[in-house]
């Protein structure tokens, strides 16, 4: 969790691109934590870049979101399309060739990221994110939505790394960490990346 954002100077954030879920997981909190971020979104003046399905809980986020009015834009796979999963009343969508393009053009596309809970596709388009912005590549900060302790294992894992030293430590403060959307997306706009060498 970031320690002291008091400092810092509102960054200009105006899309996030949501990493989530295409089944809704377990239970209701999910669900509820999906909707709650896109309205919230919403009604921050936000928008968000996402996969532009109408699966799971990246459906669910999408939903809420144009319910409250924002502004969605979808980036599905040609393979995705051709399935009839794109979400049908979307404020943009475009199709590209494949997951490795999907992720560039919303990366490209948004100033920061989310995680939501979801599976192993979720957890690799957060890590790649978080790695570019390790290395320097960009500069767009990115957060867990920590519903229910869903990423307490991964990040007791970022502890592990940082045990053995394969990670320098500050380097855990490069992900925001919060259980509630208001919270995390208030960390984001204060975001300042830790600025010490990659390597031990």
């Amino acid at each position: 969790m970031i320690s002291d954002t008091s400092a810092a100077a509102p960054r200009m954030v105006k899309k996030i691109a949501i990493f989530c879920g295409s089944n809704t997981g377990l239970g209701d909190a999910f669900k509820d934590a999906a909707a709650h971020l896109g309205a919230t979104l919403a009604r921050r003046g936000i928008g968000i870049v996402y996969g532009g399905t109408h699966k799971g809980l990246m459906g669910i986020l999408a939903d809420a979101a144009l319910a409250k009015g924002g502004h969605v834009h979808g980036v599905i796979t040609r393979r995705l399309f051709e399935k009839d999963h794109l979400h049908p009343t979307l404020s943009l969508h475009e199709i590209v060739d494949g997951m490795r393009a999907r992720k560039e053009r919303m990366l490209t596309l948004a100033d920061a990221c989310i995680a939501l809970p979801g599976g192993i596709g979720t957890t690799e388009e957060f890590m790649e994110a978080w790695t570019l912005n390790q290395l320097g590549d960009v500069d767009k900060p990115v957060g867990l939505l920590n519903v229910g302790g869903y990423f307490d294992a991964f990040m007791a894992f970022v502890d592990t790394m940082i045990a053995q030293r394969f990670l320098p430590a500050e380097h855990r403060a490069g992900i925001a960490l919060a259980p509630d959307a208001d919270g995390l997306i208030d960390q984001l706009l204060v975001f300042q990346k830790p600025t010490v060498a990659k390597w031990l």
